[in-house]
């Protein structure tokens, strides 16, 4: 029943003299009696060999409004096979839609890509890319919603719910009383009238129906209805109607407006159109936000981007409602854009021109301090499906609401379904990279962990071949982000999340130590790299020159916390050599007390111990006379890795 709002949306009772069959089947078309027309233009083709493309169209087309999409696959397949992606926009995307609605995403993805590939519209393209990349990514996720068929549906057509207080108004085609007067040709149901329901605040049923302002029923369409804040300013959708009889454009179609009018003593008082309503196109489907500060609509006015489109007015605080505003590209489509509803600063509407599951889909978008909106998001499932869902209002607290659908298992044409929501998770994004602390190199395959404040992990990812890496943490939370690789350091840095979902921690980069870096190989033994150690004469006591090389001693010991040394100190052969093991013992034991007092743990140094010159590195024993840089060779301390 959403088709009587695909803003084509005429009125036409008309009886079928004998013609052929084409004519017969066109006639009906014209008419917008499309269950009937389906059946003509099925026995018409039949038979017919080369069928005219407008009549796959029609043929087509008369299905699609009736919500058969495997049929009108049929026909719009045939038409494919023939004009390929040189399809106009409108019927190319009826029969993607179509494919959807049988399942047939696979095949629904190619005709799109070779579409869009084939107009070259690298926005389109990009948005398509996102769209598809944050749908593949709902599909993953555990969904927020829960939802409920309710009772009071029916076989007819029953949707388009709005908040009133503490009550819902809804439309329906469910009086049936109706049907010895005359029946709405497109679904042969009959039309629409709003009604009124009081809420079960425990599981969203609906209960106690009454018709909503009697006084303002007519024997035509009544549907989509909107309230001013104060809750006695309505607006709502009806045909084009002058002293009881439909008024029609120029081709004999009848199109909807808009009325506003006030409530009292539950009647409409002071009815009037809205200014830009028009006989020339149809305008629906009103929503006003919390505030009554703006009127949302769709419409098929001229200049739009598609079939219809949404639009925004502002509102005066005396009520006065400002020029119409398309919403643009952004939110507008090729397609049907429409049933918005605004609450909290989000728009939400149904498309079918927005990349999603099929038919109509749900959408949300941020309006923006600039009066701009965000790129559309899909509600995903179970919200949307591969048929047509719409009309979603939320309550200002988006823990539940309403929407309508046309699903299959559904009571009727089209349902009212309840739903709750979970409150979304707030994520944030952590990216960086870890390179080489001393070639500055990137390091690929390392081990990035967000981990909480007691070591329990969040996340964990590796390294990219560029160094690069993006992590999902929970917004405003402490975390502890570690980098590290086999052979390497591991670093270590405490994040802070902010409160903004979807923001990004930019350059939460690492440098790490290779294990390789800070050592030396000498014949079977591994060496903390550093330079010669210098004391002054006769004195055990640590220089500046002494501390700075010791430094690098503790770098390497706290950046590889399982590396365990002994310290060895030597000298030359000039001296004694009871002085000069003595005056040596006294030099390890400084070096060992200074790396002591930076914080390493006295247990990775198993000793300390001065050799003096028992242990020399070249010929310069006592009594050879050598040159200065050979007694400097013998003059060393090692620090000597035992344990890594």
């Amino acid at each position: 029943m959403k088709n009587i709002f695909l803003l084509l949306l005429c009125l036409s009772i008309a009886s079928v003299n004998g013609q052929s069959k084409l004519k017969k089947a066109n006639k009906l078309f014209k008419e917008f009696s499309y269950v009937d027309a389906s059946k003509a233009y099925e026995e018409y083709l039949e038979k017919e060999k080369s069928p005219s493309t407008q009549a796959l169209k029609n043929a087509g087309d008369s299905f699609y409004y009736i919500d058969d999409k495997r049929n009108a696959l049929k026909w719009y397949q045939k038409l494919y096979d023939i004009q390929g992606t040189s399809m106009p926009d409108e019927y190319l995307l009826r029969y993607v839609e179509s494919l959807k609605g049988v399942l047939d995403y696979e095949k629904a993805d190619k005709v799109t890509k070779e579409y869009l590939a084939g107009k070259g519209d690298q926005k389109r393209i990009a948005s398509y890319n996102r769209l598809k990349k944050q749908m593949d990514s709902l599909a993953k996720e555990k969904p927020l919603y829960t939802i409920r068929n309710l009772e009071i549906n029916t076989d007819k057509s029953d949707f388009g719910t709005a908040f009133f207080g503490d009550k819902i108004v809804y439309s329906s085609s469910k009086d049936t009383t109706k049907f010895k007067e005359k029946l709405y040709n497109w679904n042969k149901q009959p039309f629409l009238n709003l009604y009124v329901a009081e809420r079960n605040t425990a599981n969203g049923s609906l209960f106690n129906e009454t018709l909503f302002l009697p006084n303002a029923m007519t024997k035509y369409h009544e549907a989509t209805v909107a309230f001013a804040p104060d809750l006695k300013t309505v607006y709502y959708s009806t045909n084009i109607v002058r002293k009881k009889k439909l008024v029609n454009d120029e081709e004999g179609t009848n199109n909807f407006k808009i009325v506003k009018g006030t409530i009292s003593d539950g009647k409409l008082n002071a009815p009037q159109d809205i200014f830009f309503n028009s006989k020339k196109y149809s305008v629906g489907h009103p929503a006003i936000s919390e505030d009554g500060k703006w009127l949302f609509f769709a419409s098929d006015m001229p200049g739009g981007y598609g079939g219809s489109d949404l639009y925004v007015c502002q509102i005066a605080d005396d009520g006065t409602i400002g020029p119409p505003k398309n919403l643009g590209p952004e939110i507008n489509t090729v397609g049907n854009d429409m049933f918005p509803s605004f609450t909290n600063g989000m728009l939400y509407f149904a498309s079918d021109g927005h990349f999603g599951w099929g038919g109509l889909d749900i959408y949300e978008s941020r309006f923006k301090e600039d009066r701009t909106f965000s790129e559309p998001r899909n509600l995903g499932a179970p919200i949307n499906s591969n048929n047509d869902d719409f009309a979603y209002i939320v309550d200002p607290k988006d823990t539940y609401g309403y929407f309508s659908s046309n699903r299959a298992q559904g009571k009727g044409d089209d349902d009212i379904y309840y739903f709750t929501k979970e409150k979304a998770p707030c994520n944030q994004m952590i990216t960086g990279k870890v390179i080489n602390s001393k070639s500055k190199s990137v390091i690929g395959d390392a081990s990035v962990k967000v981990s909480d404040l007691f070591g329990d992990k969040i996340a964990e990812t590796t390294t990219a071949a560029d160094g690069t890496y993006k992590l999902t943490v929970p917004c405003n939370m402490k975390v502890k982000v570690t980098a590290s690789k086999t052979g390497h350091s591991t670093e270590e840095k405490e994040i802070e999340s902010k409160k903004v979902n979807g923001a990004e921690i930019k350059d939460v980069n690492f440098e790490l130590t290779k294990y390789d870096d800070i050592v030396i190989v000498d014949g079977n033994k591994e060496k903390i790299d550093i330079n010669p150690i210098f004391f002054d004469y006769d004195k055990s006591d640590i220089t500046p020159q002494a501390a700075a090389e010791l430094d690098k001693v503790v770098f390497a010991m706290s950046k590889f916390p399982k590396i365990k040394i002994k310290i060895e100190s030597h000298t030359d052969s000039r001296g004694k050599d009871a002085y000069n093991m003595k005056l040596s013992d006294s030099r390890a034991k400084s070096t060992q007390t200074y790396i002591l007092s930076k914080g390493i743990d006295p247990s990775r140094i198993e000793s300390a111990i001065g050799y003096g010159e028992s242990r020399l590195t070249n010929k310069c024993k006592n009594g050879v006379k050598c040159t200065e840089a050979e007694h400097l060779a013998n003059r060393r301390s090692d620090f000597i890795v035992i344990e890594k």
